[in-house]
């Protein structure tokens, strides 16, 4: 082959895979090294407290019900004093079968497994966000938004034994897929999306109204577009079907179980409820004027990313993943993580940090880090389920 014909031909995947690597590697190394300082400090945190970190990691809360789906299955419930039922099949199958996975092909126990698990996909996860920035908007913006994920208070969130990182890595890649155009792929990443967590309703709709929009601008539907359409949906729809039948509550089944965890759709009265009722004391007062300003700061985030014309798909991924996160009825506390998989609303911050001098984006990113790994350990060591 003449050198010729070497520049002409199109890169192996090998090589096309090498060479993504690299141009990542720096947002990767930023994204590890931050989440290294977030277990440091909870490690030190947690010696002072009396309390094990890889508990707080792999062992409590939504971890257990992975875990237990992993090692015995679904059918497990519990019953509240109140007589709310508590069943494990809320929880979406994806995470369960990898930590089972994981504990078949290694020594690792299936709460270990799904650290591991976690771990590995918030890199995929990191380098999924990169690729989209960088996409849109070169690689000094896909560093700073990877960082920004990884800096993010709620950030340990993605060191857990919890699906977020996972949604997340497959939502990313899935967006990145639609907005290359490789529609089947993109499909295929969005049905795992909907083994994952409820909100890959999301991921399902960017695709479904970016398919609709093109074939009305073109009058013609291409064939690999539809069968990204088509595939889209097969998870969520497989697993709710399966809940159904298995309730007996047919296409309301999974929504029954939901109910039973006091989740719900109202269009965010019960937040907002909750938010007032925060100011009937001074210090309650202050705790409310910070959740009005966190929730002023996603919507004015989302309302730049309009303004700076995102691709038709964030726009439409991220308004739901919000709408979803603001406006369910249960489990406030759980809000600011149930935004990470979100991370479209950084894109705007991520533009204007990769504007200023390397020095001083780093300055500020290593402060908010910082403070991100002292919160996360405050967290994890307060009473409630993150």
């Amino acid at each position: 082959m003449t050198d010729l014909d070497q520049r002409l031909s199109p890169p192996s995947p090998l090589s096309a895979a090498r060479a993504a690597l690299r141009r990542a590697a720096p947002a990767l190394l930023v994204y590890a090294g931050v989440r290294a300082l977030g277990l440091a400090v909870l490690a030190v945190w947690g010696a002072a407290a009396g309390k094990s970190p890889h508990t707080l990691l792999a062992a409590r809360w939504d971890s257990l019900w992975y875990t237990r789906v992993a090692e015995h299955g679904y059918g497990w419930e519990v019953t509240l004093p109140d007589g709310s039922v508590h069943s494990n099949l809320a929880f979406f199958p994806l995470l369960p079968w990898l930590e089972r996975f994981g504990a078949a092909v290694s020594p690792l126990s299936y709460a270990d497994a799904g650290l591991v698990v976690s771990w590995l996909a918030s890199l995929f996860a990191a380098a999924g966000i990169f690729a989209v920035a960088d996409h849109l908007y070169g690689r000094r913006a896909g560093v700073c938004a990877t960082a920004l994920w990884a800096v993010l208070p709620v950030g340990i969130v993605q060191s857990m034994a919890y699906s977020e990182s996972l949604f997340t890595a497959l939502a990313a890649w899935s967006l990145y897929a639609l907005l290359r155009e490789r529609w089947v792929l993109a499909g295929l990443l969005a049905s795992l999306t909907g083994l994952t967590r409820p909100v890959g309703a999301a991921v399902v709709t960017a695709i479904w109204v970016t398919a609709a929009v093109r074939m009305y601008q073109e009058r013609r539907a291409d064939r690999r577009m539809l069968l990204g359409v088509l595939l889209a949906p097969l998870g969520a729809a497989g697993y709710v079907l399966w809940v159904g039948h298995r309730t007996g509550g047919g296409l309301f089944g999974y929504l029954d179980v939901q109910a039973g965890w006091g989740n719900g759709f109202d269009f965010g009265y019960a937040f907002a409820r909750f938010i007032g009722d925060k100011f009937t004391s001074v210090p309650g007062a202050l705790a409310g004027l910070g959740l009005l300003l966190g929730v002023a700061l996603v919507v004015w985030l989302y309302v730049v990313g309009v303004r700076q014309r995102q691709p038709l798909p964030l726009l439409v991924y991220t308004g739901i993943v919000v709408a979803l996160a603001l406006c369910a009825a249960g489990y406030f506390g759980s809000k600011p993580r149930l935004l990470l998989p979100a991370f479209p609303l950084l894109l705007p911050l991520a533009v204007a940090l990769a504007r200023l001098r390397t020095s001083r984006s780093a300055l500020i990113l290593g402060g908010v880090a910082a403070l991100g790994a002292v919160y996360g350990a405050f967290w994890l060591h307060g009473s409630g389920p993150p």
